[in-house]
């Protein structure tokens, strides 16, 4: 289909097909693609199988139709424990009589297979991303996609069920296949369909390997659990710490290992995404974490209540949460959107973004009826002017918003990197020592 501008440096959301003068695509982050095709917002799309099912598992409606898998494939989706825990088989788990916590980014795919399996109690808690990392302290089992089973070995989790292969696959809305022809552009996909016959069968001798060590009894038998952020807020965390002299070994470089001890003989760590950080302090699964302000001040707009407090601004990722249209909308305030979408401009008024609470929040606080949010997994300014008519999202610069054509209207709120904490764990005597102790330590390295 010849989109020339789409590559792997790809700066743009938009691309058009040099073959067919009608053809024009969006870039969208994988985990929104199913969605939006399913509601007709596209006619086609390309994503993992996983995120099909996904959707499926919760909407069996939706108007989403598989069309064709594609020659590549990514692994699979696997129910599995950690090598520490009791549940080595499905036997055990079924056999479980008390509440099995499961933990995914696949959170309807979960209830479905817990439902099927006839589990007696059960929780699923959704997470962003590094579910892996949860089992044993945090959950009991995971629902989790790996490159194969050596990749969940290597993670400390023995797989018990392998749910479904993942592959890419051509989807496309039901209403717009019944009603469009798109048959020349479904002929470029013909003999694309690979063999997916592989295999990942358990090898017996891998399994001895990993039998267990004292590294899971030594990480849970420290008294204070720091949760240290994954992705691009990695490599100022790390230079924080040098600063501070507080050494965590493995955390810096590509490591994949993600529980870690501290150089402090009270101190465990874990490597989740800050997205999750704040929910897990509030349940205990963390005494601390270093998150953003942003994603705090989200969990806190959606629990008023919860158990989690800010100790520390480490002053690095400094971003602003902005609300913002496009250039072409006639409104340039708050106030000037309340009254536009009050005498029906923009009504219902649709709203994209990561920050499903703070946007509700800042929508309510501002009196502005007849809206609708659509959630989405990043690439926010991609959905606006075609899917949504309002983007709040964070910005550094602001320049991805303008080369987008869009302005910002408002400044939700400013924020940087935080150290946050169970106010549970600040209450009880011995931990909050180190507590203090640790936070002292970073508030002295903040540059």
């Amino acid at each position: 289909m010849a989109f020339e501008d789409y590559n792997s440096k790809t700066r743009q959301y938009r691309v058009w097909s040099s073959r067919f003068d009608y053809l024009s695509a969006k870039i969208l982050q994988e985990k929104d693609i199913s969605v939006h095709v399913s509601v007709g917002n596209y006619d086609l799309g390309i994503c993992g199988a996983d995120w099909v099912k996904e959707l499926k598992a919760r909407y069996p409606a939706a108007a989403l139709v598989e069309i064709a898998p594609l020659k590549y494939r990514d692994g699979a989706v696997y129910l599995a424990a950690s090598r520490y825990s009791s549940f080595c088989s499905m036997d055990a788990v079924s056999a479980s009589d008390r509440t099995l916590h499961i933990v995914s980014e696949y959170p309807n795919v979960a209830t479905m297979l817990a439902a099927e399996l006839r589990l007696r109690r059960f929780r699923v808690f959704p997470v962003w991303g590094a579910a892996g990392a949860y089992p044993p302290e945090s959950a009991d089992l995971v629902v989790m996609w790996a490159r194969n089973e050596r990749d969940l070995f290597s993670q400390g989790l023995v797989p018990l069920k392998k749910l479904f292969d993942v592959n890419a696959v051509l989807v496309a809305n039901s209403d717009s296949l019944s009603r469009k022809n798109m048959s020349d552009i479904l002929a470029c996909f013909e003999g694309t369909s690979g063999d997916h016959d592989a295999s990942y069968g358990t090898d017996e001798t891998e399994r001895q390997m990993q039998a267990p060590n004292e590294t899971l009894a030594r990480w849970q038998a420290r008294e204070l659990r720091l949760a240290l952020p994954d992705g691009h807020q990695k490599t100022p965390a790390v230079e924080l710490l040098e600063r501070a002299g507080l050494d965590v070994p493995g955390y810096a470089g590509k490591t994949t290992e993600r529980r870690l001890l501290a150089g402090p003989p009270w101190l465990a760590v874990k490597v989740v995404r800050p997205q999750d950080m704040p929910l897990q302090v509030a349940c205990g699964h963390f005494d601390v974490a270093i998150t953003g302000q942003d994603w705090l001040r989200e969990h806190l707009s959606c629990f008023p209540g919860s158990p989690v407090k800010e100790l520390v601004d480490l002053g690095f990722g400094k971003v602003r949460v902005v609300a913002a249209l496009s250039e072409d909308i006639p409104v340039s305030s708050t106030e000037e959107l309340r009254d536009f979408v009050a005498c029906g401009g923009l009504r219902p008024l649709r709203v994209a973004s990561e920050y499903t609470n703070l946007a509700d929040k800042y929508l309510r606080d501002n009196h502005i009826g007849a809206y609708k949010i659509v959630p989405t997994w990043g690439a926010s300014e991609a959905f606006l002017p075609d899917d949504a008519d309002l983007l709040v999202d964070n910005t550094q610069t602001g320049k991805t918003l303008v080369d987008n054509r869009l302005k910002i209207i408002e400044v939700i709120l400013r924020s940087s990197a935080c150290l946050i904490a169970n106010v549970n764990s600040l209450e009880t005597p011995s931990k909050r020592e180190r507590i203090e102790e640790l936070a002292a330590m970073l508030a002295e390295a903040v540059e």
